[in-house]
């Protein structure tokens, strides 16, 4: 039975391979056949232009023209077209009826004909006898006749696709001039259905229309698959037709819902078909010759360039300047010789940097102009750029790019006059001018509210400006009038401006002589600059210089006081615990800056109960405030220990004294009790980091019970655990300074400390040491450190 399966597997596959070699042939064959058409079409398309051109018709009625001519005089379209524009005859052309350059109604296909029942663009509905494709519908630009191949490729390109992806229907979009899309060929839709979609007006958010504006595929599911176009309901995926950089159109492949799911492998032959339907679609319609634009260009009122696309892997890398009009002017004042047949990008770097060639490159791909924009563009040459405002418009035509730009002088003007103006209120500066002999006076805007004048005030001249300042400043005047006006030199001087109000502005007035050929003063020029802000600055400043004094010799005092007191407090070290049968060692790192005395404080005291007090706490904050919270706390917590109660009771009792302090201290704390007969210990948290026991088993950091900061919550419960010490052990507590990263968790530092110090040892002094000059901290904070060891 397998030995059945898989002799009809290998048929079935053979099957497959021959139905696909067939079918990559015909593609081969048609992809030649319409090569060879596109060399006679140009031809075509240039009688279509003449004729369009002296019989003053549209491009659409003038290739109708030419097919009835041709169909009348009983030669082809080819041999008329060749006539018609002076040129020999090429080839064989195709008949007057099956021109693909002949325009074609748009319609179902003839009874009997192959793929009867479905739509397929270039096919024409029987009309009577001898009437014309302009007598059976709506004619169709000559560029959008679907030839032959094109309509057999979507065929083939169905039958490929169908029965490897179970496509259900393709369309063949052609990008029109404008930005509207054409059905160019189809497989698989209802004729009615391609004939209402037989041509898309620009705009319309269809997905193939998407696909041809962006340059990008759509695939089954993607945002924008789901737009209005053929096939309503079914999945779809688009792809662009892209032609050296150009957007021919979009392929679009419809699969009954849901689509299926397409891997790299799949979706590389949809590239692939894709590229031959481009191949098909032939080269794009050049509808202005080379000479055609160049006689656009010339005839041109205003600047323009002419520019061809240079292509480098199929990609548009750069544009050349083929021509310049006569009424174009380099923006750097270069010659139009040094322009013409210069690479885009070498010529006006930063302009393409800036959004130039983006737009080019837009206008090229999409086939879309755009007219009147104003942009901004920024041109350098030797010394720094230089931003201009640009009126630009971009055409595609002809394969080529007419680039019109006018330099927006006026646009530059009002603008340069509005950032004076903002420049000038900002820097509250305005300007004036006088001429004595004629008797004038100018004032810019902002004069009259520095005076405190009503806005229809008349200017007040140099000669009276004494009258409006203190009366100290007028000597000041004087001697700026003298030097202005007898000895035709600048001047200037800062005066009080006296104000209608009652108020005075300190004002610096600059005065500059005006001379005439004679050495005469002609005028007086200057400006008035309100300095009032800068005045009182100075006199804040001032002031703040001599406050700050103060301020830093009690902050130095207060960092001192801080400091004797901290250093009043910690001992530097423990009380000998010699008949516990522990001995301890601590020790206390002040913060690496000296003026950030810190609320770090630790304890060891031996209870009436023989049983040993151990804690340590860090009080937020720095100075003295913290310093004195540390005190309250820590004697605190030493005098309600001798009550006998376990550390969870002392902390509550220290959580309720930090929520009566006056400055409601907040702190974190350990305290561990410590019984030295069994070696049991007792201890409770407050936020703080967890003891560490090292044994002869390791470090380990004992459970972290529940407790919260001191000072945070009334009524706070702290939670309590038991351990134990074997002889030998050491029970180490410590504050944050020695562990605290910014970059890594605490815990992961206090192991990685622990790793790089080693076991204790027996002398805990030296230990200590070694844990202080390993420590990973990087907050320069504070550091105490308690070492227990049972004998």
């Amino acid at each position: 039975m397998s030995a059945e399966r898989e002799s009809a597997e290998r048929e079935s596959a053979e099957r497959t391979a021959r139905a696909l070699a067939e079918t990559v042939r015909r593609l081969q064959a048609a992809a030649a056949r319409a090569h060879a058409e596109a060399r006679t079409r140009a031809v075509v398309d240039l009688a279509t232009g003449v004729l369009a051109e002296r019989l003053g018709l549209p491009v659409a009625e003038a290739a109708a023209h030419l097919a009835r001519l041709a169909r009348e005089a009983g030669v082809s379209v080819l041999a008329l077209a060749a006539d018609i524009v002076g040129l020999p005859e090429a080839g064989p052309g195709p008949s007057p009826d099956a021109a693909p350059t002949v325009p074609e109604a748009v319609g179902a296909p003839a009874a009997g004909a192959p793929g009867a029942g479905e739509f397929r663009a270039g096919q024409s509905e029987p009309g009577p006898p001898g009437a014309g494709p302009s007598e059976v519908g709506p004619p169709v630009a000559p560029a959008l006749a679907a030839a032959p191949d094109l309509r057999h490729a979507a065929g083939a390109v169905l039958d490929q696709a169908a029965a490897a992806l179970g496509v259900r229907a393709v369309a063949v979009w052609q990008r029109l001039p404008g930005g509207a899309l054409a059905l160019a060929a189809h497989a698989g839709l209802p004729a009615q259905e391609a004939a209402d979609w037989a041509r898309v007006p620009p705009g319309v958010p269809t997905p193939a229309h998407l696909a041809v504006v962006r340059g990008t595929e759509l695939w089954p599911g993607e945002p924008g698959t789901d737009g209005p176009s053929v096939g309503v309901g079914a999945a779809r995926a688009v792809l662009p037709l892209l032609d050296r950089g150009r957007r021919r159109g979009a392929l679009e492949l419809l699969w009954p819902a849901p689509a299926p799911e397409l891997g790299p492998g799949q979706r590389r032959e949809l590239y692939a078909l894709a590229d031959l339907c481009t191949t098909l679609l032939g080269p794009p319609p050049e509808s202005v010759a080379p000479e055609q634009a160049a006689a656009l260009l010339d005839g041109m009122l205003t600047p323009a360039l002419l520019l061809a696309p240079v292509i480098r892997a199929d990609r548009i890398a750069d544009f050349t300047v083929l021509r310049v009009n006569a009424r174009f002017r380099d923006p750097l004042g270069r010659a139009p010789a040094t322009v013409e047949g210069a690479s885009l990008l070498e010529t006006y770097p930063v302009a393409c940097a800036g959004g130039l060639l983006d737009r080019l490159l837009r206008a090229y791909e999409t086939g879309v102009p755009s007219t009147g924009e104003r942009v901004r563009l920024a041109f350098r040459g030797e010394g720094p750029a230089v931003p201009v405002a640009v009126l630009l418009s971009v055409v595609p035509i002809g394969g080529r790019l007419m680039v019109c730009w006018l330099l927006d002088d006026e646009q530059d003007r009002d603008e340069r006059t509005a950032l004076l103006r903002q420049a000038q209120r900002l820097a509250r500066v305005a300007g004036f001018e006088e001429r004595p002999a004629e008797g004038r006076i100018r004032w810019s805007e902002g004069l009259r509210e520095l005076y405190g004048l009503p806005p229809d005030a008349p200017p007040v001249p140099l000669d009276r400006l004494a009258r409006h300042t203190h009366p100290d400043d007028r000597p000041a005047i004087r001697r700026l009038l003298d030097t202005v006006r007898h000895h035709h030199r600048t001047a200037s001087a800062v005066v009080r401006l006296d104000r209608p109000d009652g108020t005075h502005r300190f004002t610096r007035v600059i005065a500059e002589p005006v001379v005439d050929e004679t050495g005469r003063l002609a005028a007086v020029r200057g400006a008035y600059h309100d300095v009032s802000a800068q005045h009182w600055t100075e006199v804040a400043l001032g002031a703040t210089r001599e406050r700050l004094a103060d301020s830093e010799q009690e902050s130095a005092e207060r960092a001192q006081l801080a400091l004797r007191l901290q250093q009043a407090i910690l001992p530097a070290a423990p009380p000998p615990l010699g008949v516990t049968g522990l001995h301890a060692a601590v020790r206390y790192r002040p913060a690496a800056q000296r003026d950030r005395v810190g609320g770090d404080w630790y304890d060891v005291l031996v209870l009436p109960d023989r049983r040993v007090l151990l804690a340590v706490g860090d009080v937020a904050g720095h100075g003295v405030d913290a310093a004195t919270g540390m005190v309250a706390l820590r004697h605190a917590l030493r005098g309600l220990a001798v009550t006998g109660a376990g550390p969870g009771r002392l902390l509550a009792w220290a959580n309720t004294v930090a929520l009566r302090e006056p400055w409601q201290v907040t702190a974190t704390a350990v305290c561990v009790l410590v019984d030295p007969v069994g070696g049991e210990l007792r201890w409770a948290r407050a936020g703080h980091l967890p003891p560490v026991r090292l044994g002869s088993d390791g470090a380990r950091l004992l459970p972290l019970p529940h407790g919260v900061l001191l000072g945070a919550l009334d009524d706070a419960e702290y939670e309590e655990r038991t351990d134990r010490l074997d002889p030998g052990d050491v029970l180490l507590l410590y504050t944050d300074g020695l562990v605290e990263r910014r970059d890594r968790p605490v815990e992961e530092s206090v192991e990685q400390l622990l790793r790089a110090a080693g076991a204790p040892g027996p002398d805990l002094e030296q230990y200590l040491d070694r844990l202080l000059e390993l420590s990973p901290a990087d907050t320069d904070d504070d550091t105490c450190l308690i070492a227990v060891q049972t004998e």
